[in-house]
């Protein structure tokens, strides 16, 4: 067998690797808002619910990550003021405000809220950098914007204070590319991962302290999938499926298939989170909001097709390269 022949099926099989372990992290990062809607129905607050979440996913997490930064110590320090406001504002925050969207809003109303976040990239590179988008990309943005409209249907009686969360969720999003096109790649990305949710928890638990952010936790069973189970079962989906799995394999289909392709497979979170909204918690989205839903990962394709192809030219310090991540 020749030389070109092993190297083709070598990057065939890395290839169908980085897509399965894409795959696997999109539907991960999917159910969290499900296990997070069968806790707050319970009785729990989002508060608690975040906190829990990102505070075992970080235990979980912690050993892989000291692993990583065998002899890294000297570059996590010199990046912790990056890694302090990811945790804080793209891990906290915008886990915080996904969670209030939930309360409000069914769950894949609430994640197509946040993936506005994306638009909100393009303006501030458009404002930052005078990068002016292209018209693909403007017309990704219309689309993204007018499904997003669909979606909502003002006049179903959505609850606004639901939509602002959402919208907040999706600006803590545009935050976390910003940062993670920053971010010195002497840092592995599971240990920036890592940090950022070490930080979060502690962040969220000295809001929680002062009073600041309610806190409370209820050890009544939940209702999922139909049935009555639990409470340990949606905070394990949170921490290790939804969490610590989700970024393990999102990080790992990054490395395998680059981050603009990682990051396209990545929107069938969507779609997953639809699904498993529907089977395990009965939130079936109408006939329009399913169109709406569709025209939405369409438009937010077309803005990360165009920057992504972008992003080959000549990088500025706040450039950004998406990859995914987070509810």
């Amino acid at each position: 067998m020749s030389v070109t022949r092993i190297a083709s099926y070598a990057g065939q099989r890395r290839g169908a690797v980085g897509l399965g372990l894409a795959l696997i992290s999109a539907t991960a990062f999917g159910t969290s808002g499900s296990f997070g809607d069968a806790l707050m129905s319970s009785g729990w607050t989002s508060g608690a619910v975040v906190t829990t979440r990102i505070s075992l996913a970080a235990l979980i997490l912690t050993v892989p990550a000291l692993w990583q930064l065998r002899g890294r110590w000297r570059a996590l320090r010199s990046s912790f003021g990056v890694v302090a406001l990811y945790g804080a504002v793209a891990v906290a925050g915008c886990q915080l405000f996904f969670f209030n969207a939930v309360q409000r809003l069914d769950v894949g109303v609430a994640l197509l809220l946040e993936y506005m976040g994306i638009v909100l990239v393009v303006l501030w590179m458009w404002v930052r950098h005078r990068r002016r988008p292209r018209w693909l990309t403007l017309l990704g943005v219309a689309a993204a914007i007018g499904g997003l409209v669909l979606v909502l249907d003002p006049s179903g009686g959505l609850d606004a204070v639901g939509v602002i969360w959402g919208l907040l969720a999706g600006t803590g999003l545009a935050v976390y590319f910003v940062l993670s096109a920053r971010q010195d790649d002497a840092v592995p990305p599971l240990v920036v991962a890592w940090g950022g949710m070490v930080v979060g928890s502690l962040t969220l638990g000295a809001f929680a302290l002062v009073g600041a952010l309610p806190v409370h936790a209820a050890s009544s069973d939940v209702e999922l999938f139909g049935q009555r189970m639990s409470w340990l079962v949606p905070v394990l989906g949170l921490s290790v499926v939804a969490a610590a799995i989700a970024y393990t394999a999102g990080v790992g289909a990054a490395r395998l298939l680059g981050a603009t392709v990682a990051s396209f497979v990545g929107l069938t979170e969507v779609l997953f989170a639809v699904l498993f909204a529907a089977l395990s918690v009965g939130q079936v989205p109408g006939v329009t909001q399913l169109i709406g839903g569709l025209v939405v990962l369409v438009g937010v394709a077309l803005v990360r097709a165009t920057e992504g192809a972008a992003d080959d030219a000549p990088p500025v310090v706040d450039d950004v390269t998406p990859t995914k991540i987070a509810a």
